[in-house]
């Protein structure tokens, strides 16, 4: 069951960059949300970069499997930690405080928090990514997607799709703590059966099946066609899409300001 607001006076000019700029010093305050989302992508390029072979995968104009692969999982990483796991647990909090009920009877309204949290979980996902990429190219030589634009459209698709779980996970948690646990729980299922610790085709084949019709395994197979200039597979392209369209309905139907 939704709550409902009261009616509060129109926002000031210039409340989302002030909620932006808190935003922001809460997320370098907290330094495992700041490292972990980060840190934990460039650990696992580096050590695939360091064990796996830089053969040249045929028919790809160049491009080894760390380009095709290692690379575009290690941004599914990047935005579902911050997407599925970060960002649930600042709303719950703000939630369990009482800040977005507070907030309701000011000219900051709780959906500017909401796009506040969203803008530097974006700025956090683009900074992983281009780290992420810089690594890449400078200690292992990856190349650039030979559709850059089809690979950044996908992208874009998959941090609504992940943005949208966390919204979903935060609008049903009642803590911070539920929300990091729930978060894991769910970035750990979406990974492994995605191809985050192996191969999908080591997998049994119903659970190579599932995996990669979840979004993460979906978002890791419609950037890797895209790295080598195909167009993705319609199933990850749908399924990237029905994930954001319904995870945001969903919290936008049941998320609670109190």
């Amino acid at each position: 069951m939704t709550t409902s607001m009261p009616t509060s006076a129109p926002p000031r000019i210039g409340a989302f960059p002030a909620l932006v700029g808190a935003e922001l010093r809460m997320v370098v305050r907290d330094t495992a949300g700041l490292v972990i989302p980060i840190g934990l992508p460039i650990l696992i390029l580096v050590m695939n970069g360091l064990g796996i072979e830089d053969a040249v995968l045929p028919g790809t104009d160049g491009l080894t499997v760390f380009d095709v692969y290692v690379l575009p999982l290690v941004l599914a990483v990047v935005v579902a930690t911050i997407g599925v796991v970060n960002m649930p647990s600042f709303l719950a909090t703000y939630r369990k405080s009482g800040v977005l009920k507070r907030l309701a009877v000011t000219p900051a309204r709780p959906s500017l928090v909401l796009g506040a949290q969203v803008a530097v979980s974006l700025a956090q996902t683009l900074v992983g990514v281009v780290l992420a990429v810089a690594i890449a190219m400078l200690m292992f030589g990856a190349g650039l997607p030979r559709n850059l634009a089809l690979a950044v459209g996908v992208f874009a698709l998959t941090a609504g799709a992940m943005y949208a779980i966390g919204l979903v996970i935060a609008a049903v948690v009642p803590t911070a703590n539920s929300a990091v646990a729930v978060g894991l729980v769910v970035f750990f299922a979406m990974g492994a059966l995605g191809g985050m610790f192996g191969p999908v085709t080591n997998l049994p084949p119903a659970l190579a099946e599932v995996g990669t019709a979840l979004p993460f395994g979906a978002a890791v197979q419609a950037m890797s066609a895209a790295w080598v200039g195909n167009v993705p597979d319609l199933a990850s392209i749908v399924s990237l899409v029905v994930t954001l369209v319904v995870g945001g309905a969903f919290a936008t139907r049941f998320f609670r300001w109190s």
